[in-house]
């Protein structure tokens, strides 16, 4: 299978794969690649690996050369024209009364073209503003409507947790995530606090969404009965993440909460009718029948879950 490499362009955005080509690279190394935009500075964020050729992108564009001195000072010219660049975009934009708000203004490393992202509420009709923009630039323009999520990924900032934002730091893929994450995994579904800076659900909802669909498979339903070694009680309390339970408990007058973990409780037996005896009950099951107070399958018998999410 052909070896191909991860790159990110400029610390933003999705990862890219190419193929390294001829160049022995490593994580944390600059190269110099083609896009479809022109050239691009970008970083190596995965070493070189096998991937089956139905999964790579057409066109798989090759590494062109490792990034000196002379890359590096241009990229740091192109920062510095970009600076201009976005205040003169933004008084553009105000001498056309569009209703768009610039986000930011990019050059492809080689020049041959400016990018300009903006978000807005509707459809914008930019046109003359292009043409405007190509008369002071001297240059192709290209402005790209984006959403709040991607808005939150160039600006950056601080998440609730108090770290800076996964999306601009870390987070190459922006995953589905859906209301019914928070709820799996017991947050509280005030919008103020499972969403994150851009307004949507917080993507981090998604990075522990597979444990706790799997231990749910394992523990019952809150409020059914079950079998503990103390006797028999019923779900108050269900922790997903420390796949505990906790069970009331009635001995007598006394009423008390026990914690166990999912291997200490067990479904009721279910008794049922004989046909051979209408009048007697017996207690016959079959033990690889599921039961309905349990959400699903043991984790040994379930192999791999998917949740349906809808997409924020």
């Amino acid at each position: 299978m052909p070896s191909v490499i991860s790159v990110r362009i400029r610390n933003m955005g999705a990862q890219q794969y190419i193929s390294p080509g001829k160049l022995d690279l490593k994580p944390g190394d600059d190269v110099i690649i083609p896009t479809g935009q022109g050239l691009e500075y970008a970083t190596v964020v995965q070493a070189p690996h096998e991937m089956d050729e139905a999964d790579m992108p057409q066109p798989m564009h090759e590494a062109l050369r490792l990034a000196n001195d002379a890359d590096r000072r241009q990229l740091e010219n192109n920062l510095r024209k970009e600076t201009q660049a976005f205040a003169i975009c933004r008084e553009r934009i105000a001498a056309h009364k569009l209703d768009m708000k610039l986000v930011s203004v990019a050059y492809t490393f080689d020049n041959t073209k400016l990018l300009a992202s903006f978000t807005s509420a509707g459809r914008v009709d930019f046109r003359a503003l292009v043409k405007d923009l190509a008369s002071i630039f001297k240059t192709r323009i290209e402005l790209r409507q984006i959403g709040v999520r991607d808005e939150a990924r160039i600006i950056g900032g601080i998440g609730s947790c108090g770290r800076g934002l996964c999306c601009a730091n870390f987070l190459y893929e922006f995953q589905p995530v859906s209301i019914r994450m928070a709820k799996d995994q017991s947050l509280s579904l005030n919008p103020t606090k499972i969403s994150g800076m851009c307004g949507r659900l917080m993507c981090c909802l998604k990075y522990e969404q597979t444990h706790y669909e799997k231990a749910r498979k394992k523990l019952p339903k809150l409020g059914k009965e079950v079998i503990t070694p103390l006797g028999r009680g019923t779900v108050t309390q269900v922790n997903a993440l420390l796949e505990t339970v906790s069970v009331r408990i009635v001995s007598g007058e006394n009423t008390d909460i026990h914690q166990f973990s999912a291997e200490q409780v067990q479904r009721p037996v279910q008794q049922r009718a004989s046909k051979e005896h209408p009048g007697r009950e017996v207690t016959d099951i079959v033990v690889d029948e599921i039961d309905e107070e349990f959400i699903g399958t043991p984790e040994s018998d379930a192999g791999e879950w998917t949740l349906s999410a809808d997409e924020d």
